[in-house]
């Protein structure tokens, strides 16, 4: 039997942008070591499940390729159930990416890499400790062969079955998303939202030339939802290119680090709860993921303290501490009832929030954004009665400042 095992140092589940970004970032490292990549999909990047709005950030933290950007918006809209609507324009001018390029970039930059063996169309099934000559390694089993590791990488998504075997799941929205030409404003993205699908909002996002993706996601009735907001829009749902459905995970980051194991991107959590972005977070976090698997290498220790202490904490002193206030925004939102838009609505038309917002928001770290909006008298009226009528939800948000200390 032990001849049929394969050895290993480490194993990455999930070949989409967060496994491979990862094992790109540990090409670079001094320490090369034998990494299997194991991807359920016969084809990397396929399919195709994001809106593929991202802000200007993502080419802070990678190269990003010319051809990878179809479009860049100009201009956020944001329409409240009655149809009012405030536009918010700036510095931000997010991406509009071929999310499918992405997922391949790193992977073409990599998998010609003698130490990295990319395994597709294959799937993990589960794993489990052993001990050998007094060390702890993973015995990973998948729909093909066994591995041997000193580490495991969960990259595998919101429905992780890395994080499912160490008792981790996340809380999920679903998607439902479409392509069709249509004659929208192709310098403008609109958020839809309405207490129907309170957990998210509805989107259009131009991808450019002439094409719009569409598309909604809700913690339950999804296509019906869907179906009612397309009618809404006047969508002609014989016109449309083609269609997809996702996973979104939402919460807060979800813990990440146990003995000889990581959790990555949406696996993690790393997702933002305002939005249901996660890529600039998740390519954060992935730097610290890399840093730490070095030093656990380095040091020969792969346990979750070291784990914890190199890569979950650093997690959450930087985007953990965005996502905690990404969720705390999103958790008011999902209590607004049609007045408490308009109310809002209102303020923010009246008393130059609007300008406030397009010239210091951030898609991905709002906390300097908020500190700013609470400032302004009328905002914090307009809280303080909302959360008066919400008592239930100022115990919630008690609990979640507590979280994640």
């Amino acid at each position: 039997m032990e001849n049929n095992i394969e050895d290993a140092d480490i194993c990455v589940v999930g070949g989409s942008i967060s496994g491979n970004y990862l094992c790109y970032l540990l090409s670079k490292k001094k320490i090369k070591k034998k990494i299997v990549v194991i991807e359920e999909h016969e084809e990397i990047g396929l399919p195709f499940q994001c809106a593929g709005i991202i802000s200007k950030k993502l080419n802070q933290l990678i190269e990003l390729p010319n051809d990878i950007v179809l479009n860049r918006v100009q201009v956020a809209k944001i329409v409240a159930p009655s149809g009012k609507f405030i536009r918010l324009s700036g510095k931000e001018q997010p991406y509009i990416i071929d999310r499918i390029a992405l997922d391949r970039l790193f992977y073409d930059k990599i998998k010609k890499k003698d130490n990295i063996s990319f395994y597709i169309g294959e799937k993990f099934k589960s794993f489990k400790y052993i001990k050998e000559k007094q060390q702890k390694l993973i015995l990973i089993e998948t729909t093909k062969r066994k591995l041997k590791v000193k580490m495991l990488i969960g990259c595998d998504g919101p429905l992780s079955s890395v994080g499912k075997l160490l008792g981790v799941r996340n809380e999920n929205l679903f998607a439902a998303q479409i392509r069709i030409n249509h004659s929208f404003d192709q310098n403008e993205a609109v958020m839809f939202f309405d207490p129907r699908w309170k957990e998210l909002f509805g989107w259009i996002v131009p991808e450019g030339n002439n094409i719009f993706r569409i598309g909604l996601a809700s913690s339950k009735k999804v296509s019906i939802k869907f179906k009612i907001f397309l009618k809404k829009l006047g969508i002609d749902i014989n016109k449309i290119i083609d269609q997809q459905g996702g996973i979104i995970p939402y919460g807060v980051m979800n813990k990440s680090a146990f003995d000889n194991v990581l959790l990555l991107g949406d696996s993690a959590g790393q997702v933002k709860a305002t939005t249901g972005g996660g890529i600039v977070m998740l390519l954060t976090a992935a730097k610290h993921a890399a840093s730490c698997i070095q030093k656990c290498f380095t040091i020969n220790n792969y346990s979750r303290k070291i784990v914890k202490k190199y890569y979950e904490k650093p997690c959450l002193a930087t985007i953990g501490r965005q996502l905690k206030i990404h969720y705390l925004i999103r958790l008011v939102f999902e209590r607004f009832s049609n007045e408490d838009f308009e109310n809002l609505f209102r303020i923010i038309k009246t008393s130059n929030i609007e300008h406030l917002i397009s010239l210091h928001g951030d898609m991905d770290f709002p906390k300097s954004m908020i500190i700013k909006l609470l400032k302004n008298f009328l905002v914090l009226k307009f809280l303080f009665r909302f959360l008066r009528k919400n008592l239930s939800l100022v115990i919630e948000i008690v609990k979640i400042l507590k979280y994640l200390k």
